[in-house]
């Protein structure tokens, strides 16, 4: 008996580490590559992507495990990648304006002046004790 309450407390830690496992690392990336390969499955010819690279390119032809992209038009340059290397299909560009920003309206708010009159009062009479002050201090 000691011996088996022993295996299911060395079972259970590790059922739950194993799930965890799964969870956080295994499905997630299975659906980020699920993602990326209907991502490549949607390239057609004229497509703009971008490179794990970094380059920018144009689709010119499709093969079965590359494509044939132009980088530069105007000097002809072509390069051969791999579907894998693939980062992202660079998203078409809509000829929609974007919609200007609604402005906020700012109320006024009104203010009690005269809390700022009284301090502003007893400021210049606080001025002119210290000139008076001084004034005496001189003669």
């Amino acid at each position: 008996m000691g011996q088996q309450g022993n295996l299911t407390s060395l079972v259970f830690p590790l059922a739950m580490f194993a799930a965890i496992f799964y969870f956080m690392i295994i499905r997630p990336q299975k659906k980020k590559q699920k993602l990326h390969d209907l991502m490549l499955s949607s390239i057609t010819t004229g497509d703009e992507i971008i490179t794990a690279g970094g380059f920018f390119g144009v689709v010119d032809k499709i093969l079965d495990d590359s494509y044939i992209i132009v980088m530069d038009k105007n000097l002809g340059s072509k390069a051969r990648i791999l579907k894998s290397s693939v980062s992202m299909k660079k998203p078409e560009e809509t000829n929609v304006a974007p919609k200007p920003k609604k402005k906020k309206k700012v109320k006024k708010v009104e203010t009690d002046n005269s809390a700022v009159k009284a301090v502003d009062t007893s400021v210049k009479e606080e001025i002119k004790e210290v000139a008076d002050i001084s004034d005496s201090a001189k003669a």
